[in-house]
């Protein structure tokens, strides 16, 4: 299946075509006029009956050809180029070997602005540059005239190549930036329909169960607290998808997803929020922020320590807070409880004791990525702060 930048650049090549056989049939009029009109020029008219004839078959086979996108191989464009010089070549042999003006004329350019249209300037360039050596070749003196006629068949198979390149880069771009629009409006009318009807219905039974906790619903809120917690994931991961994987395949907008290399781009905020638990209040920009794979796989495990770290020392149910900061070449993670501390050179202590839980868990991941984790404490509580930079983040994301 064609990616949205293949199918635009073959649109173009289409259209141009379509031009092309125009100004094929415009050429190929004139040349039959001319040779009507200099019929007296030509020492041979039975051979110059068969030559005319076989240019005007060639001419409707190679326009039956390249209508398709199919018929437009190489094996066609070079014996589209083999006829041209052929044409040119026997000029000599049907008008004398002093001779003006050659028995194609006009036609040949059909053949380099076809190689311009393929293989863009430099095809253009190198198709011209054939007929060009040809017909000054047969030519028994070089006037100013032919000069002219061969300079502007150079221009012209560099210009038209150059500008049909443009034209396909540009309709490429187009067709990457509707497609990234229409996907990117598609998930923001989901992402409005979940926040207005389910994500408020499950707030709604958070907050009801929380003021009844004794109850039965106080169990219902927890769960309502997950599923409102990984919906909003769930919008993070989408609005991810819309700005790394819109310019890939074409089959991706029917659902299917592409497989991601490794150190693909993730998005860090909905990978937060999917992985923590209710007990925890998640605060991201509320936007994608898409870091490497790597960083983001680093991050979420030194955050699931500092977690692990509240749950172990402060309590099952306590609460703590995971605030996300992106600063564009680096990112923070804070997180923080409001247990009792960490006891002056305790640290220290677990460190030489051999427990290396927060030394390896932590710190240890963080400096896997040339980042850095701080820790501040006190009777108030303790707070992380996972600092991550990204230089090459736009190359990256």
């Amino acid at each position: 299946m064609p990616t949205l930048e293949a199918a635009a650049r073959l649109a173009v090549e289409d259209r141009l075509h379509r031009a092309l056989a125009v100004f094929r049939l415009v050429v190929t009029l004139n040349m039959l006029a001319l040779t009507a009109w200099r019929w007296g020029n030509f020492d041979r008219p039975g051979w110059t009956l068969v030559a005319v004839a076989a240019i005007l078959v060639w001419t409707v086979t190679v326009h039956l050809l390249y209508r398709r996108a199919e018929g437009r191989t190489t094996l066609v464009h070079v014996v589209d180029l083999l006829v041209t010089v052929l044409a040119l070549a026997v000029t000599p042999f049907l008008k004398g070997s002093d001779f003006n003006a050659s028995l194609p004329g006009f036609w040949v350019m059909c053949a380099v602005l076809a190689w311009a249209v393929h293989w863009n300037w430099r095809g253009g360039v190198f198709a011209a540059a054939v007929v060009s050596t040809v017909d000054l070749a047969i030519r028994p003196h070089i006037t100013q005239t032919n000069y002219g006629n061969v300079f502007l068949l150079l221009l012209g198979g560099a210009l038209i190549g150059y500008m049909c390149q443009s034209l396909q880069a540009m309709a490429s771009e187009r067709a990457v930036a509707e497609r990234r629009a229409a996907v990117a409006g598609e998930r923001a009318r989901l992402a409005r329909a979940v926040h207005d009807g389910v994500l408020q219905v499950l707030a709604l039974v958070q907050r009801k169960g929380a003021a009844e906790a004794d109850s039965d619903w106080g169990e219902l809120a927890g769960l309502a607290g997950e599923q409102e917690a990984a919906l909003r994931a769930l919008i993070h991961a989408q609005e991810a998808w819309t700005v790394a994987s819109v310019p890939g395949p074409v089959g991706l907008a029917d659902g299917a997803s592409a497989p991601s290399p490794p150190d693909a781009p993730r998005d860090l905020a909905g990978a937060l929020e999917q992985g923590v638990g209710p007990t925890v209040t998640v605060a991201t920009p509320g936007r994608a922020v898409l870091l490497p794979g790597r960083v983001v796989e680093v991050l979420l495990g030194a955050v699931g320590a500092c977690l692990d770290n509240v749950r172990l020392h402060v309590g099952l149910t306590a609460p703590a807070w995971v605030l996300l900061e992106d600063h564009g070449d680096s990112v923070v993670v804070s997180v923080r409880d409001e247990g009792p501390g960490i006891a002056a050179g305790r640290l220290v202590e677990a460190r030489q004791q051999g427990r290396l839980g927060v030394q390896s868990s932590i710190c240890g991941r963080l400096e896997e990525v040339g980042g850095s984790a701080e820790v501040h404490t006190g009777d108030w509580g303790t707070e992380w702060e996972l600092t991550v930079r990204v230089p090459d983040r736009e190359a990256a994301s």
